[in-house]
């Protein structure tokens, strides 16, 4: 991909003008200008010259306004400011993270900050974009943070302030626990690592004290799970309500092809289509200011729940009301009743061709990059019909996807020595040299210790990966989820050296199961086998089996197995189907 090639060609310095200026993507400073700034520099040019944007003229595509802070800027942030020694440490997040807090920035770029803020009033995207974000086998793709920002304080010293602080706040990320977790399962070192930063316009409108887009999207060239008549080819595009945090995070959103906009969800019955669609969305909230907190990713997010959006007016497009006298959904909102996020007025009556839009994204970004790839977006729609709906284009990365031929007789699924077996398991090939095993015990399991359970999983996980010994992981709920009453609340640097990873359901943790964007990515790119299991199809876990095995840890919620034997472990991409044999 020639955007990972880490040169700044085709970006000019910052004029101090953001909104208005005749170039939209701007850098200060001289240094690189890292991998997720270098991919949109990369698709900016591939749009211009490959999208027909006649054919979707209702929608105005664009890269949101932004300029990047170059790694010279980190550089010279921690060499003045003598950080090198803490970053490097074992020091906890927050004792890191104030530090940060409390160092200078470079004096040199304090008067184009100073500039931006003075003339831009709208909130801001402060983004990661490190050398090795979006990398194809290591792509750190969610390691780091973002934090945005309402920047609508009528002081603009108090808004250069809040910008520097969610600056620094991301530098310091680049050495938090969870990265240097991650580092540690890759070839690099925290030290390897230099932080560009890109400030970017956050797309969306004003309602009151909430600023959002109508939605915002994750889209993948390759689906993993294609059902019925669609194609794994064809991809598959997840969209939700208001920032894209809600996908990233592996929260409820909504699935469709956009090569088969009108296909029927997988749900049994309109009920379950209610329990499994979006109910909450994120926002930026404009309105009082939250208690300061400088170290917290979401102190200038609000959630808020589809009565507010109905409010808002902003459902017009993306909802359909439910009728409990005939359990039916009537796109759209015109009717009184209960609002159910299916997208099925954007979806099928075309008001905008957006199911194309987002199949010429992905086929353009595919044969540029020339494989699979990964996108992200988020869009307004207009409020009048004289206006134009508005797609920014956040991000894109390659996907991994092996071609390896693995085939899993029905046989062997009737094999005596089988541990589990999915029909909806995520990668593609073999694995027989893993020998350790963590599970959650089913019978301690409760939604309620999610967060104790995350902590003990992340000691095991350091261990692990500090003996070399990769592992399975088997537990309940969605693995990083950020609501624990979901699944397990996880970083991926907490369970990054996990090889295959196992989302089981329980009566009580009986969710739909999927992962955010970046879990997805990182399954993919690490090649990590992942399994969904119900805990009502068959043959499911061997949960006697695992509990009759000793012991080489155990805890009130989790056993360590060491097995005498590694385990065999096999999944069929072309089919989803994966197992894993004891022996």
């Amino acid at each position: 991909m020639r955007a990972a090639e880490n040169s700044s060609g085709g970006v000019v310095g910052f004029g101090r003008q953001f909104f208005g200026a005749s170039d939209t993507f701007t850098r200060i400073g001289g240094g690189q200008l890292g991998g997720k700034a270098h991919g949109l520099v990369f698709i900016r040019d591939v749009l211009a010259a490959e999208l027909d944007r006649q054919r979707f003229a209702g929608i105005e595509v664009v890269i949101p306004t932004l300029t990047v802070l170059a790694t010279d800027v980190f550089d010279a942030f921690l060499e003045r400011n003598r950080l090198a020694d803490l970053a490097l440490s074992d020091a906890p997040d927050d004792r890191i993270a104030h530090a940060f807090q409390g160092a200078d920035l470079p004096a040199e770029v304090l008067g184009d900050l100073r500039a931006l803020v003075h003339q831009v009033h709208a909130p801001l995207a402060v983004r990661s974009s490190s050398l090795l974000e979006d990398a194809l086998f290591q792509p750190f793709a969610g390691v780091y943070v973002t934090k945005m920002i309402p920047n609508n304080q009528p002081d603009p010293n108090l808004r250069f302030r809040r910008l520097i602080e969610a600056i620094k706040f991301v530098y310091a990320s680049t050495f938090f626990r969870a990265a240097k977790q991650y580092h540690r399962a890759t070839d690099k070192t925290a030290g390897d690592e230099k932080m560009a930063v890109i400030l970017q316009e956050v797309v969306g409108q004003r309602h009151g004290d909430r600023f959002y887009p109508h939605l915002s999207g994750v889209g993948r060239s390759y689906n993993f799970y294609p059902q019925a008549r669609v194609r794994p080819e064809q991809g598959v595009v997840q969209l939700a309500l208001g920032l894209g945090k809600t996908i990233v995070d592996g929260g409820l959103c909504w699935s469709f092809c956009p090569a088969h906009p009108k296909m029927p969800p997988p749900y049994a019955s309109t009920r379950e289509l209610l329990r499994g669609t979006q109910t909450e969305f994120w926002a930026v909230n404009m309105g009082r200011a939250p208690q300061y907190n400088p170290i917290a990713e979401t102190e200038y997010l609000v959630r808020a729940d589809l009565a507010a959006a109905d409010y808002d007016g902003t459902l017009r497009y993306l909802a359909s009301t439910y009728d409990p006298a005939s359990d039916r959904l009537t796109p759209g909102t015109g009717a009184a009743g209960t609002r159910v996020l299916n997208f099925a007025p954007l979806l099928t009556f075309r008001d905008f061709p957006f199911a194309e839009l987002a199949q010429a994204l992905l086929k353009v970004c595919e044969q540029a990059v020339g494989r699979e790839v990964e996108i992200e977006f988020a869009m307004t729609l207009p409020t009048q019909a004289s206006d134009r709906a508005r797609l920014g284009f956040l991000q894109v990365r390659p996907m991994v996807v092996s071609t390896e031929l693995v085939e899993i007789e029905e046989t062997q699924l009737a094999r005596p020595d089988l541990l589990l077996a999915s029909d909806r398991a995520l990668g593609n090939g073999v694995v027989d040299s893993i020998s350790d095993v963590v599970y959650l015990k089913p019978e301690a399991f409760e939604a309620r210790h999610t967060p104790a359970i995350a902590a003990q999983i992340e000691r095991l996980n350091t261990a692990l990966l500090d003996a070399g010994r990769p592992y399975v992981l088997i537990g309940f709920g969605r693995w990083g989820s950020t609501d624990p009453w979901l699944g397990i609340p996880v970083a991926w640097g907490q369970v990054c050296g996990a090889k295959v990873l196992v989302e089981a359901t329980l009566p009580a943790m009986n969710v739909e199961l999927s992962q955010g964007a970046h879990f997805f990515h990182n399954l993919s790119s690490f090649r990590v086998s992942y399994f969904s299991v119900h805990h009502e199809r068959r043959p499911g876990i061997d949960w006697q089996w695992l509990a009759a095995q000793p012991a080489l840890l155990e805890t009130e919620f989790l056993r360590h197995l060491r097995l005498e034997r590694p385990l065999l472990v096999k999944v069929d991409g072309r089919t989803s189907r994966g197992a894993v044999w004891h022996g």
